[in-house]
């Protein structure tokens, strides 16, 4: 089954979110899947703080991975990822149900790479 994960990693060092992705996708390859394409989309603003590990996050550095796998080693990977202190958040999901590579490429993302410092404000 062809899957999508879009992880939030803490912000800060890039090395962190290359040694998740390639993690993710060491355990993957491991369990007889396959890794269709990874794109690091940088650092944006959250769309509202998150507090993990007593600390509050308002960005973090994302990315894309599409993988083909079974349901276990998509389990296994959401354990893995979920027990990281390093990750803020993350989602998986389940594209199709067959190993399609024409749905295997991430397309570019259309907002800004640049974080901003400080928030809108929120309408009462």
């Amino acid at each position: 089954m062809l899957y999508e994960l879009i992880a939030v990693v803490r912000p800060g060092k890039l090395t962190e979110v290359k040694e998740i992705a390639r993690a993710a996708g060491s355990l993957i390859i491991s369990r007889q899947g396959v890794v269709r394409d990874i794109k690091n989309w940088g650092t944006f603003l959250l769309t509202k703080p998150k507090k993990k590990h007593t600390t509050r996050y308002i960005d973090g550095h994302h990315f894309v991975m599409r993988f083909d796998a079974s349901p276990t080693t998509q389990e296994a990977v959401r354990k893995m990822l979920g027990l990281d202190p390093r990750m803020i958040r993350f989602g998986i999901v389940k594209i199709s149900n067959q190993t399609l590579l024409d749905h295997a490429d991430i397309g570019p993302i259309r907002w800004s790479r640049k974080p901003s410092a400080t928030r809108p404000p929120t309408a009462i």
